[in-house]
């Protein structure tokens, strides 16, 4: 079985004893890795690609994704982005000001808007260049993150306190482009979609569950009936939405260095693969013999139970290249 085959079927609960999948998130670290800026990275899928693959190659990961920053979707809506060399890439100003801004925001097309069609090149040409060997995992802002990245997200954050019908218009509008850009991932060739939604953490679950939750569970839906697995991406501390979160049917976790596994596993239960949960600045800090130490006490812990071995988030750019071995090795 290829790395895809193996991923795939333990993603559908097939058992094979022995595997853990080692999937960290590889962003500035794969730029500068293959000799570019993370600006290169974040605009030029031949770039972003070609990062992956070579990383994927030297470290051995059994994945390769598309993500790079929070900003396709946002440049489709009409926004204004600047790239910037050695950063991610920003949002020159909020296009969403009043009721009428939402209520005037078209869907757009996502073929026609450069940032968008990108990511859907990104996804072709590792399907192009891998034939279908590796995972490909696709990504996607969530609702209320792509509220956020439109609005503000002081702003948005205060309008989920005092103007819902603000609110519900606008994350709706982004649940219908968040759909559409998936599919079309998955059309070009993903076999998960990631969905970002990292602001969810700093919301209480009363809040998530009256706005958010819903509209999750229907882009998840919709992803898996559009031939789609799902990862759901929200850094930060989570433990008070998992209760919420265990009912959607996410097929991975990632989880941060706040979370705990125990507590991630026994409330997602056991059909759900939980990712993480290191801490990158360990990863980054730690010589290469405490981090095969912290790794193996990790591994030991997680026997018997449906794990993906990865930092807590993204590797950070500084990371040593032997640290990076380190995590990797104990997953081989």
């Amino acid at each position: 079985m290829n790395k895809r085959d193996k991923f795939l079927a333990f993603l559908d609960h097939v058992e094979s004893e022995g595997y853990l999948p080692f999937h960290p998130i590889l962003m500035h670290f794969a730029a500068r890795f293959n000799g570019n800026t993370y600006g290169e990275f974040a605009s030029d899928h031949h770039v972003l690609v070609q990062s992956n693959i070579r990383a994927l190659e030297e470290f051995e990961a059994d994945w390769v994704e598309l993500i790079s920053d929070p900003y396709r979707e946002t440049a489709a809506f009409g926004a204004k982005i600047e790239f910037i060399p050695e950063g991610v890439p920003r949002c020159i100003a909020p296009i969403i000001k009043t009721m009428e801004d939402v209520r005037a925001l078209k869907n757009p097309n996502l073929l026609q808007s450069a940032r968008t069609l990108d990511r859907i090149r990104g996804a072709e040409l590792y399907n192009q260049l891998l034939k279908g060997t590796v995972p490909v995992f696709g990504w996607i802002e969530g609702p209320l993150a792509e509220a956020c990245d439109l609005v503000g997200v002081s702003e948005m954050l205060m309008m989920l306190m005092i103007d819902s019908d603000f609110s519900n218009l606008l994350m709706d509008k982004c649940l219908i482009t968040a759909k559409a850009f998936a599919k079309l991932q998955i059309d070009a060739g993903c076999d998960v979609i990631g969905i970002g939604d990292a602001i969810c953490s700093q919301i209480d679950l009363d809040l998530y569950d009256v706005y958010v939750k819903e509209r999750h569970a229907d882009l998840i839906s919709d992803i898996h009936q559009s031939g789609g697995k799902v990862k759901m991406h929200i850094c930060g501390k989570i433990t008070h939405l998992l209760p919420s979160l265990k009912d959607l049917g996410i097929d991975i976790l990632d989880i941060d260095s706040q979370v705990n596994f125990e507590e991630a596993h026994d409330l997602m239960g056991p059909k759900v693969a939980i990712c993480g949960n290191i801490n990158p600045v360990l990863i980054q800090n730690l010589e290469a013999d405490e981090i095969s130490r912290l790794t193996a006490d990790l591994v030991r812990s997680e026997i018997g139970k449906k794990f993906i071995l990865s930092g807590g988030c993204e590797i950070t750019v500084n990371t040593p290249h032997r640290n990076l071995r380190a995590l990797r090795s104990y997953s081989l």
